[in-house]
């Protein structure tokens, strides 16, 4: 029978990849017939261990050590790609949160923030976006095809009180993606999202209590936090050609948080 999910040796690319959801996408997508993965993250020393992890399940990775929220670095990081790999066909837009360096203990009502504050959530969750979508895009429209996934929050579809700027730049990566489905569609490139909500990645377990987590998942339908493999699963299948007449859209993968209309 034909694996519908095989990647047929096409060069994959996730960012903030050294941990949770990131993590589990490289090891799905090297698993599925990637020629390459590149593991992305802020910090390399995590990036060096997932690469490790694909190389020993047999597949092909190289860890790149770079800052999403800034364009140059993101373009060395594309470049870096391309002299091991060669193109990047397949883009998982999956660097999010409050960056690498923001502890998100400490938030506080949006009236009570400004700029500085705020360029950290959309830094990493909008800019980031636009900074790898303009990296890839060029030979993506050169070779008519390209896969994309951006990773989102339900922060971004229903909105979080105590996330403003984080649930406003998760839905302007939506609005973004849906635009870039739109402009490149012609080309055989698709452009979707994967909106999350509660996963047990290590910053969620590092930050919410046991209490906590019991409280939260009082608005579930399924009682249970998301795993990795569970939005991994969406972002592969996005990913390969059994996507390929789906573009624009946005799946929640949330164990019932928020219902899509």
């Amino acid at each position: 029978m034909t694996n519908i999910l095989d990647l047929k040796g096409r060069i994959a690319l996730v960012t903030g990849a050294g941990q949770g959801v990131g993590r589990q996408a490289a090891l799905h997508l090297a698993s599925s017939g990637a020629g390459g993965v590149v593991v992305n993250d802020f910090h390399l020393d995590r990036a060096l261990a997932v690469a490790e992890e694909v190389r020993a399940m047999g597949g092909s990775a190289i860890a790149v050590q770079a800052d999403v929220t800034a364009l140059e670095s993101v373009a060395d990081m594309f470049a870096q790609a391309q002299e091991v790999f060669g193109p990047v066909d397949v883009l998982v837009n999956n660097a999010g949160n409050a960056g690498p360096t923001q502890d998100v203990a400490d938030i506080k009502p949006f009236w009570e923030t400004g700029p500085q504050d705020w360029a950290t959530w959309l830094g990493t969750n909008f800019y980031g976006v636009l900074n790898c979508c303009k990296a890839a895009l060029p030979n993506m429209m050169s070779r008519r095809y390209g896969r994309i996934t951006t990773v989102i929050s339900d922060a971004g579809r229903v909105g979080e009180p105590h996330l403003a700027v984080y649930s406003g730049a998760k839905a302007g990566a939506a609005g973004f993606m849906r635009a870039l489905a739109k402009a490149v569609g012609r080309s055989d490139i698709t452009a979707n999202c994967v909106a999350l909500s509660g996963i047990r990645t290590p910053g969620v377990s590092g930050l919410i209590s046991d209490e906590a987590v019991a409280r939260m998942l009082k608005s579930y339908v399924i009682r249970r936090l998301g795993e990795p493999t569970d939005a991994a699963n969406m972002i592969l299948f996005l990913s390969s050609d059994a996507a390929s007449w789906i573009t624009g859209q946005t799946y929640p993968v949330n164990g019932g948080y928020a219902v899509s209309s």
